[in-house]
Parts: C-alpha cells; sequence; structure tokens
C-alpha cells in the first residue's frame, strides 16, 4: 500500500470519527419523549441526535445481543437491562461526565439496582406499572356497571372477554409481563423460573385467546383514545395518554387506568450506553440532559409516566405528580411485585409459550 492510500485511508478514519462525535443516536420506546426536548438537546449541545424509536423489548434485545447496533443510547427495561449487563453489551457509566446524577431518587435506586447492581451501567428514565386501560362507558354497557374495573377476571375470564370482544381488546405484546400477571392471578409467584408452574398460565391465556383482538405494545393508545377498543393491558403512562387524548378530542370517550386488585407488575426503563457505542462521549451529555430536574420533568409532564429523578418533581404539573394512577399511594405499592430475567432455558419455554398463544394453535 502506497504512502498516499494510507494518507487517504487516515483521513477517511478522521472523517468518520469527527461524524460520530458530532451525532449522538438514541433508540427509545415510541410515544415516550416530549420532541421539543429532542431539539433543545441539539441547541444546548450543538449535536445532531439521530432519535429511532421501538416498541418492544425483545426488537431491543435482538439488536444489542448480535452487536453493532450504532446507537449510543438505548433504554431496556429492567430485566431485560440485567440479561444484557450479564452478556456484556453495556459501558459502565463515567460518573465525572454526569453533574447530574445526584438528581436521581434513591427510592428507585434500591430498587433498580436489582437490575443493576450499584446502578453502574444505567440512569432511570421512566417506571410505572403494567394494568387495566378501560373504556368506561362501553365496558360498563357490556358487563354491567358494577364491573370491578381494576380486576384481571375482566380480561382473563372466557365470558367477559366473550362479551368485550365485540368492542376490542389489546394485550402487550410483552411474554414477560403477561405471564406473570397470570401467574399473580392464579396465586403462583410471578417471578417463577419453574416450567410447570409457567406453564399454568397457558390454559388461562387459551381460554381467552379467541376474544384478543390484538397482541401490540403501542398501537392501544391510539386505538383506546378513538373509542376503538374497549379494553388494554398495557402500560400506565400509555393508557393516561390515551385519556388525555380522548379529552382533548371531547369525543364522549372516557378512558381510566387502574392497576390489578390482584397486583400488578412494577416496571423500569433504564437508559444504557453500548458496549460499542460510536460516541459514549455525546452519550453521557444526553444521559445529563435527560437527569436535569426541568428537562426530566418536561418528559414526564409529557408521556405521563413516573420518573426516578427526585429533583424533577418539584417541576412536575399537579396532574401528574398528584395522580395515584403515576405516583401511587403505599398501599398499592406495596402491592407491586417485580420480576427477574428468565435463564436461557426458561427463555425458550416462555418464547414457545408466547408463539402458540399468539398463533391461537
Amino acid at each position: 500500500m502506497t504512502i498516499k492510500t494510507l494518507t487517504m485511508t487516515a483521513v477517511i478514519a478522521l472523517g468518520t470519527s469527527a461524524a460520530f462525535a458530532e451525532e449522538v443516536r438514541v433508540y427509545n420506546w415510541s410515544d415516550y419523549i416530549d420532541e421539543e426536548l429532542l431539539t433543545k438537546f441539539e441547541e444546548d449541545t450543538g449535536l445532531t441526535l439521530i432519535y429511532d424509536v421501538f416498541d418492544s423489548n425483545e426488537v431491543l434485545e435482538t439488536k444489542m445481543l448480535a452487536g453493532g447496533s450504532g446507537y449510543d443510547v438505548v433504554v431496556p427495561s429492567g430485566t431485560f437491562l440485567q440479561r444484557q449487563i450479564q452478556a456484556g453489551a453495556f459501558q459502565a457509566l463515567d460518573a465525572a461526565q454526569l453533574s447530574n446524577s445526584g438528581n436521581l431518587w434513591d427510592v428507585i435506586q434500591e430498587r433498580t439496582a436489582g437490575y443493576d447492581p450499584d446502578n453502574a451501567y444505567s440512569i432511570n428514565y421512566m417506571w410505572g406499572t403494567t394494568g387495566l386501560g378501560v373504556n368506561v362507558g362501553k365496558v360498563q354497557e357490556a358487563l354491567g356497571e358494577d364491573v370491578a374495573l381494576n380486576s384481571m377476571d375482566l380480561v382473563l375470564k372466557p365470558e367477559n372477554m366473550e362479551k368485550l370482544a365485540s368492542c376490542g381488546v389489546h394485550f402487550l405484546d410483552a411474554p414477560a409481563e403477561i405471564i406473570p400477571m397470570v401467574l399473580q392471578y392464579l396465586g403462583e409467584d410471578p417471578d417463577s423460573h419453574d416450567k410447570d408452574v409457567i406453564g399454568k398460565a397457558e390454559a388461562v391465556l387459551t381460554s381467552v385467546r379467541p376474544h384478543i383482538q390484538k397482541f401490540h405494545s403501542s398501537e392501544y393508545i391510539n386505538a383506546l383514545a378513538n373509542g376503538d377498543i374497549c379494553v388494554a393491558v398495557g402500560w400506565s403512562g400509555d393508557i393516561l395518554q390515551a385519556r388525555d387524548r380522548a379529552a382533548e378530542a371531547d369525543n364522549g370517550v372516557e378512558i381510566e387506568y387502574h392497576p390489578f386488585a390482584e397486583g400488578s407488575l412494577m416496571w423500569f426503563d433504564q437508559m444504557a450506553i453500548p458496549a460499542d457505542a460510536p460516541n459514549p462521549e455525546g452519550a453521557h451529555k444526553f444521559l445529563n440532559f435527560i437527569l436535569d430536574a426541568n428537562n426530566m420533568a418536561a418528559a414526564s409532564n409529557y408521556v405521563y409516566y413516573a420518573n426516578g429523578n427526585k429533583a424533577s418533581q418539584e417541576f412536575l404539573e399537579e396532574d401528574v405528580i398528584g395522580d395515584p394512577a403515576i405516583y401511587p399511594d403505599d398501599a398499592t405499592m406495596q402491592n407491586l411485585y417485580i420480576t427477574t430475567p428468565y435463564p436461557s432455558k426458561i427463555q425458550r419455554v416462555v418464547t414457545r409459550l408466547w408463539t402458540k398463544i399468539k398463533s391461537g394453535t
């Protein structure tokens, strides 16, 4: 190779490196940030933000475990984060580059440490619960005005689902949440890794499967807001977004969110930096930007999810911080459970079971 060729190669490499240094690539959940914050980040830092979205942990995990995702910041949920840390998919955070980390909330830090020991690899972005989104009018029309809108019976009893099918029911496409939900309903340990216990969820889900219109992890927001469906098993903030969209549209649709009376999953979405991130310095700038109390409050005020930033709470709107569906009271908090990652052999069992349920075979 000639000196000229070597020089050209070096110039190309430097140019590529400079391009990465000017960009930050973020991969986050859909409908999960105030887009004005994205513009603000670019204005504050002079960096170009490439922002892509996904709608299931499984999609993100496929990218992460394959390597070479091309992203600087990704947002897995706690159980998936733990498994990906164990696989070496993330780099440890540099505390020196996170001057706003003192804003984090110790209550949430204690819980997320169960997935990320010492919170060395991630910061909490949002947290919430999984429960029921209901179109009050349609559900009461189908099942009577005395129906319990906060019970798993609503979606796990075939006789109820048969009546609700005509107005539409969606479930999250999230086996790591739906299967523990069913185990909780059955009085089993929702965090069980016993294949025989997990297998007990099959009969329950099979019995209601004919009445589930769709498994999806984002479409239910607009479907609820527009009155296209009457029930969704979904994430708290998504359903509250649907509630507010319906109210803004003044379309006569009344949406409520309820954690399950039998106990709901408490989940955490964590921001982390892939081990092979093209621009780790830019990634830290993005995390530190999110850790700013005003910025984090703006995100929560937009998406109607609780966050792990204690300092942000004074800037939260009252209908966020004061809503027990977002920031639950102590009694509800005591009734929440968390789950841990399935070992690889059990994960295959869960995947096969979920595929069978979704296909209806």
